[in-house]
């Protein structure tokens, strides 16, 4: 992490700020700005957390706001304490404490994990890898009935994650931010995660449906971020003075027409990841060719050959390891959802489209020509025979502001729900 102090700016001062507000400190807006009611609000809690009161934020005052980053806590049980008492001192409940400790024995003594009373996914901040990792960390820790586990690397090194929920015979994928500047995709996702699981392990329903009735019929995999470097780039945890930043600046010079960094949404090399599947990828590449994408760029770049970046390598690889019945790539905007490849989709996919129509009010839509080849989607269907969708939600211009997230999830949670129902 960031040493952050007086003055500084960014994501991360976000990040600090949101944290300290998930304490109960008052650091002022959330604003990125690193001012003086955050820094008092920073000297606070290191104050009563027994740190050196300095008002920077190195690695021991970060250790000690993880908690509130991963929405969970350690503690040791003390004398004459209940799973009740525990409850009420860390401001959450008898039944989150048991959920997430299916094997303890609540005796004096006992070590256990304390879910703290808010939900683990931030639903007003821009992500990163880092905030995604603190959520699918977060997410494990207060449902170990999760299962969180790598699946490859991105260019940079970035652990790319999936995490699976579910026991039943229904085999389902979802994706999200294979475009950087569609990064709204990824709490979106989450948010239905964290949902899911709370509905589970409460005996409740997701929407109308009961959430034990989707993990006996479906087995759901989500990986919530396919691009995790050019997200960073597009959200500011990469900035100026970063030699992928720069790299990436370097590149977007030669498309001038597209503003940088929110109009990226390729890999960090410049590569576009939802046009590297072989599904068509010589079409692909000699339409984007003749549109002028002919080089690493911001968007539309098909790169040397198809799978070439190590991100689409890795979700090819997962998807044919789990053998996804259906599965949906999200991206926005446009409120459409497209469901074949050329011409073709297995059997079912229509009538499933138009399910997610009916949940979400967007259009059941064919994709253009010149954007029908070498999509995750298309891979799907022609290789895998899945039913496989594109789902461009939301409306306006990319990137979607972190404010359209509330609007976004009413709109897709039936979506969800009907994916997961046979």
């Amino acid at each position: 992490m960031q040493t952050l102090r007086f003055g500084d700016t960014g994501l991360f001062v976000q990040y600090l700020q949101e944290a300290l507000l998930r304490a109960g400190e008052e650091p002022g807006d959330v604003d990125g700005i690193f001012g003086r009611r955050t820094e008092r609000a920073l000297t606070r809690l290191q104050d009563r957390m027994g740190l050196r009161s300095d008002g920077i934020a190195g690695r021991l005052t970060w250790a000690a706001l993880w908690p509130y980053l991963v929405g969970s806590t350690v503690a040791v049980i003390g004398e004459n304490e209940t799973v009740v008492t525990l409850a009420a001192r860390y401001g959450t409940t008898p039944e989150a404490i048991r959920t997430a400790n299916p094997t303890a024995s609540f005796r004096t003594g006992e070590t256990i994990t304390v879910p703290l009373g808010f939900d683990v996914v931030f639903a007003d901040l821009p992500y990163s890898a880092f905030l995604t990792a603190c959520v699918l960390e977060g997410l494990t820790l207060r449902y170990p009935f999760l299962v969180k586990y790598p699946i490859g690397r991105s260019v940079t090194g970035r652990r790319l994650e999936a995490i699976r929920i579910g026991a039943g015979p229904l085999r389902v994928g979802i994706n999200a931010a294979h475009h950087a500047n569609e990064w709204i995709t990824t709490p979106l996702v989450l948010m239905f995660l964290e949902r899911y699981a709370r509905a589970f392990s409460e005996g409740g329903s997701v929407g109308s449906v009961s959430a034990r009735s989707l993990y006996e019929a479906s087995t759901l995999t989500l990986v919530p971020l396919v691009n995790p470097d050019g997200v960073d780039l597009v959200t500011g945890a990469l900035s100026d003075g970063d030699s992928f930043f720069e790299s990436a600046r370097a590149l977007s010079a030669f498309y001038p027409s597209i503003p940088f960094p929110s109009g990226w949404k390729a890999n960090i090399q410049g590569v576009d990841l939802n046009l590297g599947y072989p599904a068509g990828w010589e079409n692909a590449r000699t339409i984007k060719f003749a549109q002028g994408f002919t080089r690493p760029g911001p968007r539309d770049y098909v790169g040397t050959r198809p799978l070439e970046a190590p991100e689409d390598r890795a979700i090819y690889e997962l998807s044919i390891r789990e053998r996804y019945d259906r599965a949906i790539a999200y991206h926005t905007q446009g409120g459409e959802i497209y469901w074949e490849f050329q011409g073709y989709a297995p059997q079912g996919s229509r009538v499933l489209a138009q399910r997610f129509a009916d949940a979400s009010g967007y259009a059941v839509a064919n994709v253009p020509y010149d954007s029908g080849f070498a999509g995750y989607k298309d891979w799907m269907i022609d290789a895998q025979n899945a039913n496989a969708f594109t789902v461009e939600a939301g409306r306006g211009e990319n990137p979607l502001p972190i404010s359209d997230l509330p609007s976004l999830y009413a709109e897709n949670e039936g979506v969800f729900t009907a994916l997961l129902t046979p």
